[in-house]
């Protein structure tokens, strides 16, 4: 019979399992014991030590690193308080309550202490609601707090989106988490890791409300519960997943139950699923127990994993995914194998691990993603119900513009600049940047230019985008007092990118410089500048590298690492860069390997860790790769861009890593890239219309000191441009002034992209970024783009001035109904969010291509298409 206690429903053998895994904590984290675990010297209630025990138990190594007790007892204090103001506190059961209310992480966030401040902003907005009404009522809100833009992969905190107004779906999905769990609704993120059926990933939201686990768009809200914009490409992923900060038993499917996280597959939920079993063999057929199982998919040029799963004692591995084609990759003690598989055609699949060495030549094959498939038939909305939520959006898209009206414009940031003599344009850039933060970016430049210069600036113009939003002027002091004495000493660009600038990786951004020159003598000091190698030995000697306590790798500060002593290897090498920038030793990660290196004369050396180290490591490992283009590639083939259409990555064993270089990148014939000796594989990939992709991967070898010629070749692909319809020149756009314009009025002679778009909405937002990334071909063409945007979806927010860099000859109308959509679209009814609507009309005003919904790439086909019809 199990023994209960009355703390949260915890059982006497739960409760064994998170005393002992908070004592492991406690040792692991012993060189902070004070900051720590003095808070459990303070007078708790039993509910206050398991909730922090429970915490502690499952906490992520970099939280360990770089927080305080006092942060985790007051979310603690809070989260129980709130428990028992909410109408539903005693609905909610502790084993959610424990799970997805109490967690003060979401993603990988920095932390806030921001529940209570959370709770009140919707405490009296949600009180007399149910909790599917409190649901819908509190993505309102986040709605009224940010919008979807594009950024990099580092998540800023809850209220660093606040104060910033936009996010990517990760930050407004973690936003809209921690705004549901501070009134006391269980809640969690999930995504796909990466889409079957075109680029990129996505993130939502699952809330719970009275028994059943719901979903919403974060901070894009709907009329209902479990509708968004996303419905359909869920219906094609192969994997939609969350991870629990502990030992979670279900009742949800387990993907992957690690010591310190539980990884459940939500996937049953939105899509047609199927569970496979993989048997891992040797070549002499026997299984094999414990080998590293990678299910990829192609996703942004590469095979990408969506999990990673280790095999029984039967050698198997089973999966959950959906009814697409998948690359299975096993790898155990130096040896595995690889296969292509269609998971409708069967339960059970085999891999034989009998590689040691790469493939020579190349391999062509094509990955098919999950058909589209319908949605569930759902009740109709009213009229009056859609105008209430139409007013609603309306109604808080004005609160976000009111609050973003409050930050420095480009008129004050001139003045800053006239006053501190500073370029206008410089000053205005990272004005604009640094958004809600303006004010405070405003002030350490006029507090700082005049005793330094453009210093202050150039400090603001190393940081990334993303950085202006968060960091302040304790953090921005810090750097330019900590290293303005090294100016000088070095070219400028190596003083500013590599000792001036803290950003490293993707780690929170902090004061480091003057606590680390703070750490060592100055007789230390001089022996790492002089010898950098001396500071690696150190950390080697003294610093413990520990890849299993976290998930979140490379996130932790470097003040942190340095404190707990121990880390993961990327947040090692966060450190160790960040001490020699503070010491006046240029340093970086490597731009593709994202090794850590230091500069030694003039050339780049390895800083190795967790391995023997190597005093002669600069350049004796490295060779090149001269990219030559395809000569025998005929006009349709596509213009190679990495991360777009291929990369390129080395074997390690057993696994490839793709190399790191900018998204986009076009000049890649130009100059070899510098790599490190061993074996490569590049992919290249055609994505076509209905999701499936024709890949070719290339093997070659690069030799220390020499140059390898890679041909980059795509497989031939016909260009299949069929007649889909056509539509009536003279068919009218009612536009929002009150007169009409026929559609030959508005395209012309040539040709032409119409779209109609949903400015708020993220897909849309996709397309029109590819569109102005595409600015110059669309221009050459000539044919006009026309974005049409219906007066339900021409918000206050929406603003046709600032799309800056749309093609020539582009223009945005107002369309008042939509008729016009239905001349191009009879069927056409708003059931389910899909915008954008795109078409590709030639000069017979007939429809050559045409696509609906959110899928990445959409802009580039439409060019394809665009010219291949339009004359010459």
């Amino acid at each position: 019979m199990t023994i209960q206690t009355s703390v949260f429903s915890l059982d006497v053998t739960t409760m064994e399992l998170i005393e002992r895994k908070f004592c492991e904590k406690e040792f692991i984290a012993q060189s902070k014991n004070v900051q720590l675990f003095n808070i459990f010297q303070q007078e708790l209630t039993e509910e206050e030590t398991w909730a922090l025990k429970f915490l502690y138990a499952y906490m992520p190594i970099n939280d360990l690193a770089d927080y305080e007790g006092s942060l985790f007892l007051s979310h603690v204090r809070q989260t129980l308080e709130i428990r028992n103001e909410v109408p539903w506190g005693d609905r909610v059961p502790d084993h959610l309550f424990l799970h997805f209310v109490l967690p003060y992480r979401v993603n990988s966030e920095s932390i806030d202490d921001c529940r209570r401040i959370l709770f009140n902003e919707l405490a009296e907005r949600t009180a007399n609601l149910s909790m599917t009404e409190a649901i819908l009522e509190t993505n309102y809100w986040c709605h009224e707090k940010a919008t979807y833009i594009g950024s990099d992969f580092r998540t800023i905190s809850p209220l660093t989106l606040m104060r910033n107004a936009r996010g990517r779906c990760g930050e407004e999905s973690t936003l809209a988490v921690s705004a549901l769990r501070s009134i006391g609704i269980p809640a969690r993120q999930c995504y796909t890791p990466r889409w079957a059926h075109c680029d990129d990933n996505h993130a939502w939201v699952e809330a719970w409300a009275d028994g059943q686990w719901v979903y919403i768009g974060a901070c894009e809200p709907e009329v209902r519960l479990n509708q968004g914009w996303f419905s359909p490409p869920a219906r094609r992923a192969m994997l939609i997943n969350t991870r629990v900060p502990s030992n979670y038993p279900g009742p949800e499917d387990i993907t992957l139950a690690d010591e310190w996280y539980t990884e459940i597959n939500l996937l049953d939920g939105y899509a047609p699923t199927k569970t496979i079993t993989v048997l891992i063999k040797d070549e002499i057929g026997q299984p094999i127990k414990g080998a590293k199982v990678y299910f990829e998919l192609y996703n942004m040029a590469e095979l990408s994993p969506i999990v990673v799963l280790p095999t029984n004692e039967r050698g198997e591995v089973s999966f959950k995914t959906g009814f697409g084609d998948l690359v299975i990759r096993a790898v155990y003690a130096g040896r595995w194998g690889e296969e292509k598989i269609t998971v409708a055609d069967r339960v059970h699949f085999e891999v034989v691990l009998n590689q040691t060495q790469q493939l020579e030549g190349s391999v062509d094959f094509d990955l098919v993603p999950p058909p589209e498939r319908e949605g569930e038939a759902s009740d109709p909305i009213s009229e009056e119900e859609m105008q209430r939520h139409n007013d609603r959006l309306e109604n808080g898209m004005l609160i976000r513009k009111n609050y973003e009206d409050t930050f420095l414009n480009e008129a004050q940031a001139g003045e800053i600049a006239r006053k501190l003599e500073l370029e206008p344009e410089r000053v205005w850039d990272v004005i604009r940047k640094a958004r809600g933060n303006s004010r405070e970016i405003a002030a350490f430049l006029e507090e700082r230019c005049r005793e330094y210069g453009e210093w202050p600036l150039r400090l603001l113009e190393s940081l990334r985008e993303k950085d202006l939003i968060d960091t302040f002027r304790v953090t921005l002091d810090d750097h330019l007092f900590g290293s303005i004495s090294q100016q000088g000493e070095f070219q400028e660009d190596i003083f500013v990118q590599y000792i001036l600038c803290p950003r490293v990786q993707f780690e929170m951004i902090g004061p480091y410089k003057r606590v680390f020159q703070g750490e060592f003598t100055e007789s230390e000091s001089t022996i790492y500048r002089a010898n950098p190698s001396e500071l690696v030995r150190r950390i080697n000697e003294e610093w413990e590298i520990r890849e299993d306590l976290s998930h979140l790798k490379g996130r932790t500060t470097p003040i942190g690492t340095y404190q707990l002593k121990k880390g993961d290897h990327p947040s090692i090498a966060i450190m160790f860069v960040s001490i020699c920038r503070s010491l006046g030793i240029p340093a970086r990660l490597h731009p593709s390997e994202q090794k850590p290196q230091y500069l030694t004369g003039d050339s780049w050396a390895d800083a190795q860790f967790g391995q023997a180290l190597d005093h002669d490591t600069e350049k004796k490992n490295n060779g090149t790769v001269q990219l030559i283009r395809d000569a025998e590639a005929g006009p349709e083939a596509p213009v190679a861009s990495y991360s777009v259409n291929f990369t390129f990555a080395r074997l390690d064993n057993g696994i490839y890593t793709t190399l790191i270089y900018p998204n986009g990148k076009l000049d890649v014939y130009d100059e070899p890239f510098e790599v490190m000796q061993g074996s490569y594989r590049m992919i290249t990939g055609i994505r076509l219309k209905d999701g499936t992709v024709q890949i070719r991967s290339t093997y070659f070898k690069v030799n220390a000191g020499e140059q390898t010629e890679v041909t980059l070749t795509f497989r031939n692909v016909q260009l299949d441009i069929p007649v889909l319809g056509s539509v009536d020149r003279n068919s009218k756009f009612a536009l929002s002034d009150g007169t009409d314009k026929t559609l030959g009025e508005l395209v012309g002679t040539k040709g032409a992209l119409i779209a109609w778009i949903e400015p708020e909405r993220e897909p849309s937002k996709h397309l029109i970024r590819e569109i102005c990334e595409l600015a110059e071909p669309y221009s050459d063409i000539g044919a006009p783009i026309i974005l049409v945007v219906g007066d339900d979806k021409w918000n206050a927010s929406f603003d046709p001035s600032s799309y800056l860099n749309l093609p020539s000859g582009s223009m945005i109308i107002r369309d008042s109904v939509y008729d016009s959509l239905q001349g191009f679209m009879p069927q056409f009814e708003e059931k389910e969010v899909s915008f954008p609507h795109v078409y590709v009309l030639d000069e017979q005003d007939r429809i050559r291509y045409t696509e609906s919904g959110y899928k990445l790439g959409i802009a580039k086909e439409a060019l394809q298409v665009l010219s291949g019809v339009s004359k010459p």
